[in-house]
């Protein structure tokens, strides 16, 4: 799955997460501040923040692109001399670019959130008849916003088309190199299927869970800083009272929460899904034989294999009642937890409309991210399905021991099949 699309897999990944640690690292310790020897220079201490699309394009921003783009290309040459692939400009360069625009997309999620503030509390000004404004000025305040959804609903486009295309081309990876070996892999159960279904499967998760991935970690990293900003208008949480970094603590704890419980309550669900995959290519594989010999796939072993698959999907449906008992509870709750934190803030009047949109929104993308496996966990066990397939079809090109199915059809195989 690893080795067709990238280089030495184990030792790459190793190396990309030492050299992005590395390179954020310096950026944080000098990199930031060596954008002013090139005229870019960091944004002066206590300026005010710039409010709509400019911030993309200011000086900071533009040191930050090239300084990505000079880590990404020093990398990539490494890799390239040290171990070449036929794929590296895929699983290398590309996955830099899909980066790159999560992290831009990322960074317009920010620029909207700081535009919450003026321009709601400009809204509540107007609400409250303590403001004046003009219809021009309404319309250049919704202008900011508009462009930056404009730019962030196009990066958007452009990065999903890259991603799928990404994913399809490690699909064809993955399909050339079983492909190549075929001969060592055929006499597997449901061969066919994994090299046709499963790396389909595994392709389409991937694109999904993987993107979704990243933006999360992405997202927490991005609004961390500002909802610690956000929270100099909180004093003191429900219940708890005043504690130190009490927005922080609360999504820490929240999220925790969710995971766990949902974790607990899926622990089963694995393994039932990767039975309904191996009784569903067992009584697929009967029809196949089926398909060219007359006794194979008659009406008592197709039912007896059938009623393998009713039996296993009735008992994966019972376990997942709990599961979404539980997923769903935390979900509706979670709608309004962001403002039972801020109800003794709200109460006491020290928040105003627009600190309210931003907190809310900046709490919201927290714990939304904190929330991947919550939110996710029907698509992980999928791919851990799937995954086990594969990982055990791999097997037989490593030299390790095949399962006990695929050990019991290879012996059926050989009885019936001598080549």
């Amino acid at each position: 799955m690893f080795v067709s699309f990238f280089p030495q897999p184990k030792l790459f990944f190793t190396s990309a997460a030492v050299w992005s640690l590395a390179a954020i690292l310096f950026w944080f310790f000098g990199g930031e501040q060596l954008g002013a020897v090139f005229g870019l220079p960091p944004a002066a201490a206590g300026a005010p923040p710039i409010i709509g699309i400019a911030i993309l394009v200011s000086k900071p921003f533009l040191w930050f692109y090239l300084y990505f783009a000079f880590c990404v290309l020093v990398f990539y040459a490494f890799w390239s001399w040290y171990s070449p692939h036929p794929w590296q400009r895929w699983s290398i360069l590309m996955t830099a670019v899909i980066l790159f625009f999560i992290y831009f997309n990322v960074q317009v999620s920010v620029a909207v959130n700081a535009w919450y503030g003026p321009f709601f509390d400009y809204v509540q000004g107007l609400m409250s008849g303590t403001g004046k404004s003009t219809n021009g000025e309404f319309y250049i305040g919704l202008a900011d916003f508009s462009w930056l959804a404009l730019v962030g609903m196009n990066v958007q486009v452009v990065n999903a088309f890259i991603v799928s295309h990404w994913i399809f081309r490690w699909r064809t990876a993955m399909n050339n190199y079983f492909v190549e070996n075929w001969g060592r892999l055929r006499h597997i159960e449901g061969a066919s299927q994994r090299i046709q279904e499963d790396t389909m499967r595994f392709s389409q998760i991937m694109e999904d869970l993987g993107s979704s991935f990243v933006q999360s970690i992405m997202t927490l990293i991005a609004f961390l800083p500002v909802m610690i900003q956000l929270q100099a208008h909180i004093t003191e949480l429900p219940i708890i009272g005043a504690i130190p970094q009490p927005l922080v603590v609360a999504a820490l704890a929240w999220c925790l929460f969710g995971t766990i419980s949902v974790m607990v309550a899926g622990l089963k669900l694995p393994g039932l899904q990767f039975r309904n995959q191996r009784v569903e290519a067992a009584y697929r594989k009967e029809l196949v034989y089926g398909e060219d010999h007359a006794d194979r796939a008659q009406p008592a072993t197709t039912a007896e294999l059938f009623e393998n698959v009713r039996h296993n999907y009735f008992r994966l449906y019972f376990h997942y009642i709990y599961f979404n008992v539980v997923r769903y509870t935390y979900l509706q709750a979670d709608n309004i937890f962001s403002l039972l934190i801020l109800g003794p803030s709200l109460v006491a009047h020290k928040i105003t409309f627009g600190a309210l949109n931003q907190i809310s929104n900046a709490f919201g993308k927290v714990t939304g991210s904190l929330q991947f496996l919550l939110t996710s966990w029907s698509t992980i066990v999928e791919l851990q399905s799937v995954h086990k397939r594969l990982r055990a079809f791999e097997a037989t090109l490593q030299g390790e021991p095949l399962p006990d199915i695929d050990q019991r059809y290879l012996a059926r195989q050989g009885a019936e099949d001598p080549a």
